[in-house]
């Protein structure tokens, strides 16, 4: 079959152009336009390239919402976090954009601002964009029926040919269809609290977190072990939960310098609550550490940048970020060697710095 003349493309607008009229210069079907841009279907060479030149004479853009209704990918990536402002998320959501965007992918990042309906609502607007993978990130709420609806909306996605990635955050349960990009939260806090004790410090102050977030019950987890593992009994007093921004340890702080609770050490629930804690104890004519030693948790750039340098745990952020793209485009991959694991967890160490101060 002989190409056919370009010329026919002169009574088409370039910003009017559809599908049909590429079909009509390729001398082709729409079925076969709709196959050889998706990229998913054996289309002879030549054949796609006279749909190629077609594209390119009308300046055609596909619409992406007709190819998620004809099933295809729509070469997206989301991603929702809790705030776009928090160094924790921003790194984790920064490895996921460099990552879907070396793939090919559109990353969309959304935030819900700790709202958990707000979170299940833009998991169904994922969905309905017929996006690659969606990408939870962070602590969980522990509520049973937000688990029941998340779990949902992940067999949901199952069905419609996406994947539900959890990044930071448990799991949803035996036999519901997700991926997971872990990192041993326990882990890392136990280390850092064994650290301290290690260091002389018995009486340590444990700040931060909201009470219903696995986060914050895993870390709590790891300084308890750490005690339990040293002989040293909980004190409900030392631990004062309540948020992971630099608000709260500033204010809690400055509420508990104001009473006689003794204590020698202080453990940030994450780095921005430290940066918080520090600014409340210097206002009091504590220094960190002569006076009170302060670790915190993440190792974002602020922690190098706060003075004295604060010891803290150290999350791989970005790789997170990245490791769950790859996961979640697993099934897309034509690489041989592609994983097709479900489950990835990866390490927490601590980073020693200025902050931390043996007790004599």
């Amino acid at each position: 079959m002989s190409t056919p003349s370009i010329t026919a493309a002169a009574h088409v607008r370039p910003t009017s152009a559809t599908i049909a009229d590429v079909a009509a210069v390729a001398g082709v079907s729409v079925a076969t336009v709709s196959r050889a841009l998706a990229g998913n279907y054996p289309v002879a060479a030549a054949t796609r390239e006279r749909v190629q030149h077609a594209v390119a004479s009308l300046n055609y853009v596909p619409n992406a919402n007709a190819r998620a209704l004809a099933g295809a990918t729509t070469r997206t990536v989301g991603i929702i976090i809790n705030d776009v402002a928090d160094p924790f998320f921003a790194y984790i959501a920064r490895g996921v954009e460099r990552q879907a965007s070396a793939d090919g992918r559109l990353c969309l990042i959304m935030a819900t601002n700790g709202d958990k309906e707000r979170e299940l609502a833009l998991v169904d607007l994922l969905r309905e964009r017929r996006t690659d993978a969606v990408i939870l990130v962070g602590g969980a709420s522990d509520d049973p029926a937000y688990r029941k609806q998340m779990a949902a909306r992940a067999r949901a996605l199952d069905a419609d040919g996406s994947v539900l990635v959890l990044c930071g955050r448990p799991s949803l349960g035996p036999g519901v269809p997700t991926k997971m990009v872990a990192y041993d939260n326990e882990g890392g806090a136990f280390a850092m609290t064994d650290y301290l004790i290690s260091q002389g410090h018995r009486r340590i102050l444990y700040i931060g977190g909201p009470s219903n977030f696995s986060t914050t019950a895993s870390r709590l987890a790891g300084f308890n072990r750490a005690l339990a593992a040293r002989g040293i009994a909980e004190d409900p007093a030392l631990v004062q939960q309540g948020a992971f921004g630099r608000p709260f340890g500033y204010t809690r702080m400055k509420e508990i310098l104001a009473t006689d609770l003794d204590f020698s050490a202080v453990f940030a629930a994450n780095d921005v609550v430290a940066a918080g804690v520090l600014q409340a104890l210097e206002e009091q004519g504590l220094r960190v550490p002569d006076d009170v030693s302060l670790v915190g948790y993440d190792d974002v750039p602020m922690a190098n940048e706060l003075r004295p340098r604060l010891t803290t745990v150290h999350v791989p952020l970005e790789d997170m970020g990245r490791e769950a793209v790859r996961l979640g485009l697993a099934d897309f991959s034509h690489d041989a060697g592609a994983s097709s694991d479900d489950t990835l967890t990866v390490g927490t160490h601590i980073i020693i710095r200025d902050s931390v101060k043996p007790r004599s």
